[in-house]
């Protein structure tokens, strides 16, 4: 290697570790190490955003890439909600380069929604780091999700009704994809809050793209956001939270017990074509037990990121359960069908 580029290195390696000798960046640090080392086994990906979040995530994953020499990507999603969306991407791709941060940007395809514009994002932002996270034979994606944001979610999830998988689930820090159990997300900095992260990325590459959908009361997270506001002046702090989400997720550790059991013992996986037989003991278990193993199952085989919606698995469930004489049935990419006592659900030929 030429001594050009050996100086260039040196002198990245020194930008990255000189900013650890910050007290507050070193303490932060540490904790995302810690988070982090029992889960990165070869590469892994930074979802970059160009939020202060994301940047900070930037920085402590390139820190942690050159101490322990692991191979590191980095992936921008121009999402194509905003006028300026690929302008942003171009923007944050540009100022990390001068970071020795290489990046590619993923492009969502620009289509027609009015409704629900931040879910249908982040589901379409999942789908692209994943599928090039496989592609690149990556393992490991970590996203800046923080302390504020398990507050939000706990809130917005409970709002919509969500059960105790759902209310639980996010405090985990690590998390398999369903429809491909070799990658996983990983959220190092759930016990990190936001002004913490805003702090790192304004004294390190001191850069940020500020969304105005924000500040935008329109969007449930907004509102959420301020009712946690008020909230916390009235007394709810972040160790009391803490403690019921770990409460839930005993109890949910429980009911995936169970369920890990009814699908092992009552069903039976024919890899050759991806389809699953149900025996009649399937559906001889508590309610939530068979809720839970059938969405599991149903996401499996129709290979899809999500579970299906749970009104339409539970009336499937009720459905089959009945005596009817019952004809196919189609949900989520499968085909459900009863065969005497037995149910088959096979994937959908396209």
């Amino acid at each position: 290697m030429k001594k050009k580029n050996l100086s260039a290195k040196k002198k990245i390696r020194n930008f990255y570790f000189k900013k650890l000798y910050d007290p507050r960046i070193k303490r932060v640090y540490l904790s995302f190490k810690k988070k982090i080392s029992d889960h990165i086994s070869n590469s892994f990906c930074v979802a970059v955003s160009g939020g202060a979040d994301s940047m900070a995530l930037a920085f402590l994953a390139k820190c942690y890439s050159l101490k322990n020499k692991k191979k590191i990507y980095f992936f921008i999603v121009d999402h194509k909600l905003r006028k300026k969306s690929t302008l942003e991407a171009k923007l944050v791709k540009t100022k990390l380069k001068l970071f020795n941060i290489k990046t590619d940007i993923l492009t969502i395809k620009k289509v027609k929604k009015k409704s629900n514009l931040q879910s249908f994002a982040r589901e379409n932002r999942y789908k692209l780091i994943i599928n090039k996270s496989l592609n690149k034979k990556i393992d490991t994606i970590l996203t800046a999700h923080h302390k504020d944001d398990l507050l939000e979610n706990f809130f917005i999830r409970l709002l919509r009704g969500s059960g105790l998988k759902g209310l639980s689930s996010f405090g985990n820090i690590k998390s398999k994809i369903k429809f491909d159990d070799k990658i996983s997300i990983v959220r190092p900095l759930l016990d990190i809050t936001k002004n913490d992260l805003r702090y790192i990325s304004k004294n390190t590459f001191n850069f940020k793209i500020d969304d105005p959908s924000n500040n935008d009361e329109n969007f449930m997270r907004v509102k959420v956001r301020k009712l946690v506001s008020k909230l916390e002046e009235d007394g709810l702090s972040f160790d009391k939270f803490k403690k019921t989400l770990n409460n839930l997720n005993k109890s949910n550790f429980a009911i995936d017990f169970y369920v890990k059991k009814n699908i092992n013992d009552n069903s039976n996986f024919l890899s050759l074509n991806n389809t699953v037989i149900l025996s009649v003991n399937f559906f001889d278990q508590p309610n939530e037990v068979v809720f839970r193993s059938f969405s599991e199952i149903i996401q499996k085989v129709g290979k899809k990121n999500y579970y299906s919606r749970g009104a339409k698995v539970e009336n499937l469930i009720n459905y089959l359960s009945s005596n009817k004489n019952m004809e196919k049935k189609t949900l989520s990419g499968c085909i459900i069908e009863k065969f005497e006592k037995s149910v088959i659900i096979s994937p959908e030929i396209k």
